[in-house]
Order: C-alpha cells, then sequence, then structure tokens
C-alpha cells in the first residue's frame, strides 16, 4: 500500500498533511494544508510556494534534500510562523505535517503523528499537554477549555456497530471544527469526549455562547449509513479568567462542570465555579466510606412486614438495607445506592445483602415467612447473579421458595436475551421474582408477556396520590391486569386505614407501609410477630 492509499481519507482533518514525491512535487494535500499555508490554489511544487523571504524558501529547499526525518520551523507572512514536520522518504515519497503554535526545536514527524487522534484529525492529550506547556512558556494569563461528552453514544455503538460509532465521531468533528478558530486547539480525549483549549478568550459570554452553538448542532440528527441518529452534548466550561487560577486546573474544573451539566439533565453547558470542587472533594470522600462500609460492616438490614389481606396474617419481610456511618449518621440508600452503581460497589453489596436475608430469614421461627430482597439492574450484568442466588441458597439452608427477588422495570430497557436468560436461571432454582415500583419505569408491557413474575408491586406514589378518579382507576387496573395474568399483587405504602380498605376492597393481595408497622431490625421481628394484630383488628 502507497502511502497517498494511506491519507486519502484525511480530506477532513484539522492538520495540515501532504505527501510529495522525490521532487517536492505535491501529489496529495487536504484542505487543511493549503489553508495553514494562507494559499488558495496550491503550486505543483512545495518548494515553489511564496515566502516572504527567500532565506525561508533556501531553508526549506535545504531541508528537504534531507531524506531522513526534520522538522523546520519558517515565517510564511510577516509575523506569522508554520512548523513543517518532514517524514522520511519511503517509495519515493513523504509526508510533510504544517501546524502552528508549535516549539521551535528538533521534533519528528513521527512525535507529532504520536499527538494525532487519527480518526478525526484532532490532537490527542499528548498534543493538549504540548500545547499546555507552550502557554505556560508565553505566561498565558487568559484562557479557557471546553470538554465535550455525547450523550446517548454507547447506544449507538450497541445498536449500530463500532464502525458506525467511528463514522458518526468523524461527523461530530467536524461540525466542531466549524464552529471554531483557527488559533483554537482541539482534542479528542478518547471515546466520545472532545477538548476545545482557547488561547485568548476572556469573555465568559463567548465562551457559552460557543457552547450553546455546539449542544445545538451536535443535537441535531446525523445520518449514518442510511440511519437518522439523534444524540446529544453536555458541555463543561472552565477559564482563567474565571474561579480557574492555573492552566494544569482547566481541564480537571471542565470535567467538574460537565458532571454538573449532566446531573442538570444533559444537553446543556455549565461554567465552573469554585463551590463544584468542594463538592467533588466531599463526592470523593463519600465514595471512600462507601467502598469501606461494607468491610468495616457498617451496613445492616431491616425488614418491613407484608401482610395477607384477605388471611390477615403476616406473609415475609421486604429486606431494606440501611448504612450506620460513625459520623456522617444514617445515609439514605437514595442517596449511596446510585452511588454504588455509579462506581461498581453494588455488586459486592448486593451479594452480602442476599446471603445476609437469607441467613436472618432462617432464624424466623414461621417457615412460611417469605424475604424478598431488591437486586438492582447493574447486578444482572453478567450470570454471577446466578451464582449469588445459588451460592445464598446453599450456604444458609433456607428453601428457595422462601426467597424473593425484586427487580424493577429498569432492568429491561436493555431488553437483553441475556437478562431474560438469566431471569429463568434463577426461577429454575425456585425463587420467585416480583416487579418493584410497577407504573414508574419502562412504558412497555411487553415483557409481563415474556416471563411469569410472581408478584406485582404497585409503587407507593399511586396509592398515596391524592384522591381521584384518575387515580383510583390506575390502581384498579393494575389490581385486575395482576389478577387476570394470575400475579399476586402487593401495595407499598400504605399509610392509612382507608388506604388499606379500599385496596382490601378492590382485591389487592396484599399490603406493606407504615399502616402495617415501620422497617425493623432483625432482633425485633420475633417480638413484632408475637404481637401482631391485623390491621381490621386494629381498626375495631
Amino acid at each position: 500500500m502507497s502511502m497517498i492509499d494511506s491519507v486519502t481519507e484525511l480530506e477532513a482533518l484539522a492538520t495540515g498533511i501532504a505527501i510529495i514525491d522525490g521532487d517536492n512535487v505535491i501529489t496529495y494535500a487536504n484542505t487543511t494544508f493549503a489553508r495553514r499555508l494562507n494559499i488558495e490554489v496550491l503550486p505543483r511544487r512545495l518548494t515553489d510556494i511564496t515566502l516572504p523571504e527567500a532565506r525561508s524558501r533556501d531553508l526549506l529547499e535545504w531541508q528537504l534534500r534531507d531524506i531522513g526525518e526534520s522538522a523546520l520551523t519558517i515565517e510564511i507572512a510577516p509575523g506569522r510562523t508554520l512548523t513543517f514536520y518532514i517524514g522520511a522518504r519511503r517509495d519515493d515519497q513523504r509526508m510533510v505535517i504544517v501546524a502552528s503554535g508549535w516549539p521551535r526545536r528538533e521534533e519528528s514527524t513521527l512525535d507529532l503523528a504520536a499527538q494525532l487522534d487519527p480518526l478525526t484529525g484532532f490532537g490527542n492529550r499528548l498534543m493538549y499537554a504540548e500545547r499546555l506547556r507552550e502557554l505556560e512558556a508565553t505566561g498565558a494569563r487568559c484562557a479557557a477549555v471546553l470538554v465535550i461528552d455525547l450523550d446517548h453514544f454507547k447506544q449507538v455503538n450497541d445498536t449500530l456497530g463500532h464502525g458506525a460509532g467511528d463514522e458518526l465521531l468523524v461527523l461530530v468533528a467536524q461540525r466542531i471544527r466549524a464552529s471554531t478558530r483557527g488559533n483554537d486547539t482541539l482534542i479528542r480525549l478518547g471515546g466520545d469526549e472532545f477538548v476545545i483549549l482557547i488561547p485568548e478568550e476572556k469573555r465568559r459570554e463567548g465562551l457559552e455562547a460557543l457552547a450553546a452553538r455546539l449542544v445545538n448542532l451536535l443535537g441535531r440528527p446525523f445520518l449514518v449509513n442510511g440511519h437518522q441518529i439523534n444524540i446529544g452534548a453536555s458541555i463543561g466550561i472552565a477559564t482563567l479568567v474565571g474561579d480557574s487560577e492555573q492552566l494544569q486546573d482547566l481541564l480537571r474544573h471542565a470535567d467538574l462542570a460537565l458532571y454538573e451539566a449532566k446531573h442538570q439533565g444533559r444537553a446543556g453547558h455549565y461554567v465552573f465555579q469554585s463551590q463544584l470542587e468542594q463538592r467533588a472533594f466531599d463526592r470523593r470522600a463519600f465514595e471512600v466510606d462507601l467502598r469501606r462500609a461494607l468491610g468495616l460492616r457498617q451496613f445492616t438490614l431491616h425488614y418491613q412486614p407484608q401482610t395477607s389481606i384477605r388471611d390477615e396474617r403476616v406473609i415475609g419481610f421486604e429486606a431494606l438495607i440501611r448504612w450506620e456511618h460513625p459520623t456522617r449518621g444514617r445515609v439514605s440508600p437514595l442517596n449511596f445506592i446510585p452511588l454504588a452503581e455509579e462506581i461498581g460497589e453494588i455488586a459486592s453489596i448486593g451479594r452480602w445483602v442476599i446471603r445476609k436475608a437469607c441467613e436472618q430469614a432462617m432464624t424466623w421461627r414461621d417457615e412460611r415467612l417469605i424475604v424478598a430482597v431488591n437486586v438492582s439492574p447493574a447486578q444482572f450484568v453478567d450470570d454471577t447473579i446466578i451464582d449469588v442466588v445459588r451460592d445464598a441458597l446453599a450456604h444458609s439452608g433456607l428453601a428457595p421458595a422462601r426467597l424473593e427477588l425484586e427487580i424493577t422495570e429498569g432492568l429491561f430497557l436493555d431488553e437483553s436475551e441475556a437478562i431474560m436468560r438469566r431471569l429463568w436461571a434463577i426461577q429454575e432454582l425456585g425463587v420467585a421474582i416480583a416487579i418493584d415500583d410497577f407504573g414508574t419505569g419502562y412504558a412497555s408491557l411487553g415483557y409481563l408477556n415474556s416471563f411469569p413474575f410472581s408478584k406485582i408491586k404497585i409503587d407507593k406514589s399511586f396509592i398515596q396520590a391524592e384522591p381521584s378518579p384518575r387515580a383510583s382507576a390506575l390502581v384498579s387496573g393494575i389490581l385486575a391486569m395482576g389478577s387476570n395474568l394470575g400475579m399476586a399483587t402487593t401495595a407499598e405504602g400504605i399509610e392509612t386505614a382507608e388506604q388499606y380498605h379500599q385496596l382490601e376492597q378492590e382485591g389487592c393481595s396484599s399490603a406493606q407501609g407504615y399502616y402495617i408497622a415501620r422497617p425493623m431490625p432483625a432482633d425485633q421481628i420475633a417480638d413484632f410477630l408475637d404481637q401482631f394484630a391485623p390491621p381490621t383488628a386494629q381498626a375495631g
């Protein structure tokens, strides 16, 4: 393969690249090459380009006589220099790369090539570091960084393949390039994350206008291999004239701003503020505490009873994890479970919960009582969940029929055959599987036809909603659907006698909520069972 064959797709690159032969004739040049030289029509030979000084032309001709690698920085216009990185001659051809704003020092074309992202033609982390060193050397007092992260890019790779993902990244790079200036440094950090390093921007308003323009452009549809693709972008901004004081901090601060932009709903931008750094510090400390909590035995399980409405007896308990931190106090699962999922700790925590719940259920004197355990969708990423359930049952000796796993509708967003296979494998162990928080997640009901769930748990938001014909109709519809599909129904969040008796009249199978009892430590379950009185008796 000739050298020109390897660069025929480089037309969109931000770096000027040309191929010359042994007589310095330009056999190929991308559009950026001429633009860098500020020439509308390139001459036949590279040595025929117009330069302000004869000495510059002589230096270039002399440099090209050397068949090895070399680099030369010359003035191509008054007050404007370019560095020519000249590759070694191979098959009577050689590559010439032109770049502006580089240190005047001996550097090979291979060194520059190592700083380029081959897919988009943007720079990579090495180029970012090099550009930053140059800005530091010149004592730059105004600079800004924009970090761009594509929203929903993973779905493109997963559904259309990595080839389509790569093509999409090239199109994204083209839109970014079209929105920026010639002296901006464009970087692809990796994956779907891009950086714009702006050396002389003082106005925050200008940066926000650029970010808003990019969000708009990247939010418009892309056409890849006949597929219309809709993604979006979130952007973080950091600037030396804002709350950042050091060039080295810009990228980190822009990343923090990006995280905030995503937290606020994606498809937008956010400018770094100093309080974000403290927030990030607090979050890192929280992460460290969470990673240590299991080993330090700071987790416990509390249990909330579930009662049969028809039989007026306790039929089981839902295991609820609690985190008692020595200085933070009790940390809500709403705060630490999403973080555990994000940082990959949910697997170990979930394994402990299932194992502990099975162990403690074995101490209950009524062998009819079930124990229900919530399982995160993140625990279903591989077949490990099957082994976790099997091992917990074997270790504790609990009958499989006494264990019920509660999953949320979010598990089916993937619609993966592997997910269904794991659910069937768990059911084959004899374990029941219930749908938790029903009606608040995935809109499709197709999964109810794909798997024989044991129970539908009606989310408390429906039970606790303001009384209205619409709210009543929704609950009645769920109860009727459960009955018609042969699934038990449990209403969560029951707090009043009125709610309880309404559900009793509509045929709900079981009840759970403060009206029955609050979650309790494991050592209080025996007393609770001794003293339990049915809700109808309490009302009487």
